[in-house]
């Protein structure tokens, strides 16, 4: 192969490299994400459709991810805290299906953090701004939030007790 040749070839693949990253920028993926990576919004689930039946599924971190098996080919991955883990579905025979790394991320668009001197209370603000729950927001207002939001399950499901009100918000 002669030097030429060997220049043309660094720069195909250079270009080749551009074109990906280039896609994944107009894409919103961060260029440090591989094809493979599975990107989960905070709070939120994807779908995972496997090419065949999957017997075992092992998250790497279940903090971050879960994983929920909707059928022997069917799971949904739901983003529990930010960082990146990995999974990995196994056949009846204990062959790997599939392996990729799990990244959850903050859904931007939506959501609004207020600081108060180093304490942080988030928001989702669509279509209007109410409280959420997201871990590292100061504690009070996170622990109000979430007896706010187990009442309302409660109440949803029928077990809320009305003389309780609005207490403890």
């Amino acid at each position: 192969m002669s030097i030429t040749s060997i220049g043309r070839s660094i720069a195909a693949k250079t270009a080749v490299g551009i074109a990906i990253a280039c896609a994944l920028a107009t894409t919103g993926v961060a260029p440090a994400a591989a094809a493979e990576d599975l990107i989960v919004k905070y709070d939120q689930s994807q779908i995972l459709r496997m090419p065949r039946k999957v017997a075992e599924f092992i998250i790497g971190n279940p903090t971050i991810a879960d994983v929920s098996i909707q059928s022997a080919d069917l799971l949904v991955v739901t983003g529990k805290s930010f960082g990146i883990t990995n999974v990995i579905a196994l056949d009846s025979e204990r062959k790997v299906i599939t392996e990729a790394r799990v990244i959850v991320v903050r859904d931007e668009v939506r959501v609004v953090n207020v600081q108060k001197g180093g304490k942080r209370e988030s928001y989702n603000c669509t279509p209007q701004c109410n409280p959420s729950l997201v871990v590292g927001d100061e504690q009070t207002y996170f622990e109000g939030v979430m007896r706010a939001a187990e009442r309302k399950i409660k109440f949803s499901e029928g077990q809320a007790d009305p003389s309780q009100g609005n207490q403890g918000q």
